[in-house]
């Protein structure tokens, strides 16, 4: 309808809706223009911000475990660095031997002012931190070129020391063996007392420098008698010795006797065989230890008066074994004397060459003395005036004896050279002794 019939528009016309209740209810526009145009809508209320309580615990964690991150970090690069460093190629120019002894901070002054490495602080540092410091050994060292700390460290842990080395040749007195001791720069310490005779073992010992001179004479006295108790367990059961003792005693004997490996089964066949038949052993090395006791050799062939001059040594005037060991046996005497050869001889004289000649019978060993008579005497002598044929002094028979006596090698007593004249020929005695080519008057 128009408005000129004063009605409204339709659209102005408002519209009634029942009432919603509840939460159905909605505002209702009044027209279509208030739905295109809505009134603002005011905004909700903001919140109410509450402030946060402290938490002073939850605080500390927090940094406590970002200190930590950092701090491991930190622990973690070092490492490695550290690492690199103590693997790393030394300044060492050259294989180097120091002797390194002393505190931890000894040693690590040592092996910089020998030049072994220039990082001495590092090297401290390294050690406590492994705990390898309570490990480091003294002694004396090779430190290769170019080591690293990682080798140094090694090395001394190790304790694989240089090793120098002595040898005691067989057929020493103890007194002798001590000497060589004594004269041994790398060891330490001193000697006081001698040890007795026939105990040590005589061999080459490995020892690292420092070893004192006593626990060294300690080792060679254990092995010997380590030894010795090895070798009298798988002896002979026919042997006429009663003990160990006996066993080092004879052995001594045939250690000076002979110094031909080959020979020392049959030279201690020999003696044997007289100690089972009750003769006497009749054996110069016996006789001179009687005199010089062990201190070293007379310098001279032995006199008729040093061969009757009664001693617990001398085996021309006492049956059986001399007192003790005239000397410190080796191994192969030991082992000659515990299983000897099989024979039946009871003399050997000296054959020229460095060795002997044996025989069963007094007869056979008359013609070889006479040999070795005819040897020497072709040996020219030095008289100072000229060569000259040296006959050997003969002395008569030492009374008292039941036995042919037994000539021994003439580089335990030689005789003495003198100008050439006819050699003194003797007969046997009586008591069927045997004339000795190494008695001087």
């Amino acid at each position: 309808m128009s408005e000129e019939n004063g009605s409204a528009p339709i659209n102005d016309v408002p519209v009634e809706r029942p009432k919603a209740r509840g939460f159905m209810r909605r505002s209702v526009l009044k027209s279509p223009a208030a739905a295109i145009h809505p009134e603002s809508v005011p905004l909700p209320p903001e919140p109410e911000k509450k402030e946060r309580p402290e938490r002073p615990i939850t605080n500390f964690v927090s940094g406590l475990l970002s200190f930590l991150v950092i701090a491991l970090f930190i622990v973690v690069a070092t490492f490695i660095f550290a690492q690199r460093q103590i693997s790393a190629p030394g300044t060492l120019t050259a294989d180097r031997v120091v002797i390194v002894r002393g505190s931890m901070a000894d040693v690590v002054d040592q092996l910089e002012r020998e030049g072994v490495t220039d990082k001495g602080f590092l090297l401290t540092l390294y050690w406590q931190l492994t705990g390898k410091s309570s490990q480091i050994k003294g002694g004396e060292y090779l430190f290769r070129k170019e080591a690293s700390l990682e080798q140094i460290t090694d090395t001394l842990i190790e304790g694989k020391s240089i090793l120098h080395s002595v040898t005691i040749p067989e057929g020493r007195t103890s007194d002798e063996i001590v000497d060589i001791l004594r004269n041994s720069s790398e060891l330490s310490g001193d000697i006081k007392d001698v040890p007795k005779e026939g105990t040590l073992l005589p061999e080459t010992y490995k020892f690292a420098r420092g070893m004192t001179r006593l626990q060294m004479l300690d080792h060679m006295a254990q092995d010997q008698a380590k030894l010795v108790r090895e070798i009298w367990a798988k002896r002979s059961t026919d042997l006429p010795l009663s003990s160990p003792l006996d066993l080092v005693t004879l052995a001594s004997v045939v250690e000076k006797e002979t110094g031909k490996a080959d020979e020392r089964p049959r030279v201690a066949a020999v003696f044997l065989n007289r100690l089972r038949a009750k003769m006497p052993l009749q054996s110069d090395p016996t006789v001179i230890y009687g005199l010089v006791g062990g201190k070293g050799s007379l310098g001279h062939g032995l006199t008729k008066a040093e061969l009757q001059q009664a001693t617990p040594y001398n085996t021309y005037l006492i049956p059986g074994l001399p007192a003790g060991p005239i000397t410190n046996p080796g191994r192969a005497a030991l082992e000659a004397v515990a299983n000897p050869s099989q024979t039946k001889e009871l003399y050997f004289v000296a054959d020229g060459t460095g060795g002997h000649v044996f025989a069963e019978t007094l007869e056979q060993h008359q013609k070889n003395v006479l040999k070795w008579r005819q040897i020497e005497s072709d040996k020219p002598a030095d008289t100072g005036q000229g060569t000259a044929i040296a006959a050997p002094k003969v002395a008569a028979p030492v009374e008292p004896s039941d036995a042919p006596k037994v000539p021994v090698s003439p580089q335990t007593a030689a005789p003495k050279a003198k100008a050439a004249k006819p050699a003194a020929k003797k007969k046997p005695g009586a008591d069927g002794a045997v004339d000795q080519p190494n008695i001087a008057d």
